[in-house]
């Protein structure tokens, strides 16, 4: 058996080589086995969903390769799976990247616990937030629940987010055999259905096709971010959350090359994409303090709403068949990349639940499922937004008028052609609302509603006027 001692980089949600605390530490300490742990098991209802699992198995593909296929890989209890290593190997340490996950949270402190009373080293790094949850609090103590003040007079107040680390250098590895470790392909991560398969092209997964991603917004899109950001049939948007969510680039190295780069070059964009992150920050910051949030209601009040539970509805929302393009563009969008422009988001959520009337979990589920950057704290916030229950939320009375939205934000249907084709044949303005086309214009498009394309499932102004009802009760 080797008799130097052995130091454990466990690759979590930091799928990537630089800026990398835990494998940086790992190496200083002693020869690196890097491994990757599947825990279902710990994860229960909150195990990822199968869009989340198909960018796992590639982003672990190219973590394996960057590693010149030393990843081991295994898949089970976590705990168990590391009493079973420590058992094995003559071990220095464990070193790890923190998660914010309940479940995770929990985890982690018993295996800690465990590594102590074995006289293993444990540490725990910082790499994926810019700021700790608990080290953001109001004067008085208390976490934030709103916003602005978290961001400006929380973050910003406080110590500036770390430099990204170089990757580390000479790292000696260990070239123990493992038992128990397994292929990435024995994860069996990838549906059996082809599905993924136009999942995965729309998408370059990675660490290095996460920082091309980022060098390339950087440089051609950020400087008009803050207006073109809402338009989605425009190349506004960075799309790196999915990136970001497993790691495979840092929210530090974003927020260091925009902050000390471009502030004075770019307008006000880096300011107000800055401003994106910190909501991804202030998702966290709700999480750690509030850690039922992904399903419980924020605001206790909406406990007693009587939500609606109509499948047929459901089924032509999830399906992208509701009859209101904007709404199946975005889901079917969804369906296809695993990815949703973000005004496009807050437009289907606000249809489902304020419309529709359905309980913001059942959307909260099934985003969880269909999409690659299905994050527990960003998910969890940003369905509470919409429903008026979290914090810092939308006004009851905010409901998103989907014909008005998609007319102001793709008056010329260019991104509902992308997923909704079948209305090409319509003039610009029937696409948003082809019920409203005649006869005539319907079949010179080759459309009949119900056939070609659905009939509406509701009434915009009738849901609307029984949905403000209905919360202005709660008010």
């Amino acid at each position: 058996m080797n008799s130097k001692p052995i130091s454990i980089a466990w690759f979590r949600q930091d799928l990537r080589i630089s800026d990398n605390p835990a494998l940086n530490a790992a190496a200083a300490a002693g020869e690196v086995l890097p491994i990757y742990i599947l825990d279902d098991v710990n994860a229960a209802d909150w195990a990822m969903g199968a869009a989340s699992r198909v960018w796992l198995h590639h982003s672990l593909k190219a973590l394996n390769l960057a590693l010149d296929g030393r990843l081991r890989i295994f898949r089970g209890d976590a705990r168990e799976v590391i009493a079973h290593l420590v058992a094995s190997l003559p071990l220095e340490g464990i070193y790890w990247n923190r998660c914010y996950e309940p479940w995770r949270i929990k985890r982690d402190a018993e295996i800690k616990a465990d590594l102590v009373a074995g006289n293993i080293q444990a540490r725990s790094f910082n790499a994926a937030l810019l700021w700790e949850p608990w080290d953001v609090s109001k004067k008085d103590g208390t976490p934030y629940r709103v916003f602005t003040p978290f961001y400006q007079k929380g973050c910003l107040s406080s110590s500036p987010p770390r430099q990204p680390l170089a990757p580390a250098e000479q790292i000696q590895w260990c070239n123990l055999s493992v038992d128990n470790s397994e292929s990435i392909d024995a994860l069996e991560l990838l549906p059996s259905a082809s599905w993924h398969k136009s999942l995965s092209s729309h998408w370059q997964i990675g660490e290095i096709a996460a920082e091309q991603k980022f060098d390339a917004f950087w440089q051609d899109t950020l400087t008009d971010y803050k207006r073109g950001r809402d338009f989605p049939a425009l190349e506004a948007t960075s799309r790196l959350s999915p990136h970001l969510h497993f790691g495979e680039i840092s929210p530090h190295q974003i927020w260091h090359q925009i902050d000390h780069s471009s502030m004075h070059d770019h307008g006000d964009g880096p300011a107000h994409f800055l401003r994106e992150i910190a909501w991804r920050e202030f998702s966290y910051h709700l999480l750690y303090h509030f850690p039922r949030l992904p399903e419980q209601n924020f605001n206790a009040k909406f406990d007693d709403f009587q939500w609606l539970d109509e499948q047929a509805g459901l089924e032509s929302w999830r399906s992208g068949r509701t009859g209101f393009p904007i709404i199946d563009a975005g889901m079917r969008e969804l369906w296809q990349t695993g990815y949703m422009h973000n005004r496009v988001r807050m437009i289907v959520a606000s249809f489902l639940i304020k419309n529709m009337l359905q309980h913001w979990r059942t959307g909260e589920n099934w985003f969880w499922d269909c999409l690659v950057d299905a994050d527990l704290a960003s998910n969890a916030a940003g369905w509470q937004w919409c429903a008026g229950s979290g914090a810092d939320a939308a006004p009851y009375f905010r409901i998103f008028n989907p014909v008005l939205q998609s007319e102001k934000f793709d008056p010329e249907g260019e991104y509902l052609l992308r997923y909704c084709p079948e209305l090409a044949g319509l003039p610009a303005k029937f696409r948003h609302k082809p019920w409203e086309a005649s006869e005539e214009v319907l079949a010179a498009a080759g459309i009949k509603l119900g056939s070609e394309y659905p009939a509406p499932i509701l009434d915009l102004k009738t849901t609307r006027q029984r949905a403000l009802a209905r919360f202005k009760a709660l008010a």
